[in-house]
């Protein structure tokens, strides 16, 4: 079993709630952090999602934890697929909804509030669904992946980009001294929040990555479960199917 990290290992409050808080509190400048601080690569994992999810011919997808939206953005390069985006964190889905006004894609983005675990949605509703960078937020793993299976249909995938830990030991050593002391320090003065970056490392370092995440899924009812490694390990693409 997996130890369970918070943003504030000190408070007494759920993960989940404080996962929430943080994200509502840095969700003004969440975006430029995000870009910034990855050196633009996150654009390339979020394409490698879309077209995984044009190969399907997915139409009604949802994106977990959507945050801001951007992957939800860049799924509207798919013709005629709509997006409902769900995210626990209010401040983040009106900055999101923001974005999402001001390109014109307020038809086909639906931005609503929700827990992933426990999704208002009925049983086989989405054709696929998308996570980046969420799963590791989740409360209770299993049965945010749980939920997730319930609402997808029979045919239907989960694709989930998730920060991983590099296994080449040079580059190991790098990714490590940049995500543990160089990240924070950045994050910090950025963002103005004294834990979002130190949690990220640390969220990082405890999450069920490869094949202990694929068993999980399996766990849960995911008749299969595919992974790739993205930038030398930095990130990595699961793709986890319903029969």
């Amino acid at each position: 079993m997996t130890a369970t990290v918070k943003p504030d290992p000190r408070s007494e409050s759920s993960k989940k709630q404080q996962v929430e808080e943080m994200f509502d509190a840095i969700s003004p400048r969440y975006d430029f952090l995000n870009h910034a601080l990855s050196f633009g690569i996150d654009y390339s994992w979020r394409t490698k999602v879309r077209k995984k999810v044009a190969a399907l011919g997915a139409q009604r997808v949802m994106d977990v934890a959507t945050g801001t939206g951007d992957l939800a953005l860049e799924l509207m390069k798919i013709p005629g697929v709509h997006v409902t985006g769900v995210d626990i964190s209010a401040g983040m889905l009106e900055v999101g909804r923001q974005k999402i006004s001001h390109r014109g894609f307020a038809e086909r983005i639906v931005m609503q509030q929700a827990d992933a675990e426990n999704l208002p949605f009925e049983e086989a509703s989405f054709d696929a669904i998308t996570v980046s960078f969420g799963v590791r937020n989740f409360g209770d793993l299993p049965k945010g992946l749980g939920d997730m299976f319930r609402v997808l249909k029979p045919g239907g995938r989960l694709f989930v980009l998730e920060f991983s830990q590099p296994k080449a030991r040079w580059f190991s050593a790098l990714y490590w001294f940049y995500f543990k002391y160089i990240l924070p320090i950045l994050g910090r003065l950025l963002s103005r929040s004294v834990n979002a970056y130190t949690y990220l490392p640390a969220s990082v370092k405890a999450f069920p990555e490869g094949e202990e995440f694929s068993a999980i899924a399996k766990e849960v009812g995911y008749s299969s479960v595919t992974y790739t490694p993205l930038t030398m390990g930095i990130c990595t693409l699961y793709d986890c199917q319903k029969a």
